[in-house]
């Protein structure tokens, strides 16, 4: 999609991170954006942030893991606007704990909200897309939807299951005129890992600390994040690898699909720490 201006263009997860960010850039372009998340104060500084530039934002409050409230806002946004023209897919929660320790209904809210809310976004607003002949969907997966890492088993199934129905999508959409996008984000400095969930025997000052070790090798900003997602949008890119590690490390998981563990976690190997990063 080489124009952006004047499309309509739908983004969950917009209230903080990579979602407020490209949410922001996109409206920066001359897209008329819809805004969804969860968080209405983060929502409320999403849309003051794109007023300020003389943007155009709606903002919904919208819960992705529910399917009737998705195909409720697809709707709403087909009465409003006539539909949607570019659709992201990006909300998305983390959870860290090890298999053993890993209960259900952590899984659960996992998959809901990253899987399923995806799942919902893409097939509530595809007929919109189908039907003007035209548009673009971008499912944000993650470099950890390339491979996989200790703790992150719900996070990882999650990520890699968009990528495979993201790459099926594409498969599908060949020749309908509507491109479809999979994106791939490396350590982007955003809040997800203190948003997510940890077992409750984790203490506080240990989640601050992975939290604080994420931040020093997350590399790549928001708005950085940002520019690549619209740059791989107007270029109709299949995948969208965000930042130096996502390159690098998927060069690695394809030289050595097998054995990339051996290569990325030393020392404990639960720990989830690439190349031995302590999260000191």
């Amino acid at each position: 999609m080489s124009e952006i201006r004047g499309k309509v263009a739908i983004i969950t997860g917009a209230a903080s991170g990579i979602g407020r960010a490209t949410a922001v850039a996109l409206a920066r372009e001359g897209a008329k954006v819809a805004a969804a998340d969860v968080d209405r104060k983060g929502l409320a500084e999403t849309a003051r942030l794109i007023e300020e530039i003389g943007g155009t934002v709606s903002t919904y409050l919208l819960d992705v893991s529910s399917r009737e409230a998705v195909y409720d806002f697809a709707q709403e946004i087909e009465v409003q606007f006539g539909g949607a023209d570019i659709v992201i897919n990006n909300a998305g929660v983390a959870q860290v704990a090890s298999i053993t320790d890993l209960t259900y209904e952590d899984f659960e809210w996992v998959m809901n909200i990253d899987f399923w809310g995806m799942v919902y976004g893409t097939k509530a607003f595809l007929s919109q897309l189908t039907k003007k002949g035209q548009g673009h969907i971008v499912n944000v997966s993650s470099i950890f939807g390339l491979f996989a890492v200790p703790t992150q088993a719900a996070y990882n199934s999650a990520k890699f299951a968009i990528r495979g129905f993201t790459e099926a999508l594409r498969h599908e959409m060949k020749g309908s005129g509507v491109q479809v996008s999979c994106v791939h984000p490396g350590g982007i400095k955003t809040n997800i890992l203190r948003n997510a969930r940890f077992l409750q025997s984790v203490q506080t000052t240990e989640r601050e600390q992975a939290a604080s070790g994420f931040d020093k090798l997350a590399r790549t900003t928001p708005d950085e994040a940002a520019r690549t997602i619209i740059k791989g949008i107007k270029k109709n890119k299949p995948r969208i690898l965000i930042g130096m590690d996502a390159r690098i490390l998927d060069w690695i998981q394809r030289l050595v699909p097998a054995s990339y563990g051996k290569l990325l976690f030393r020392g404990d190997p639960t720990s989830g720490n690439i190349l031995g990063n302590s999260a000191e």
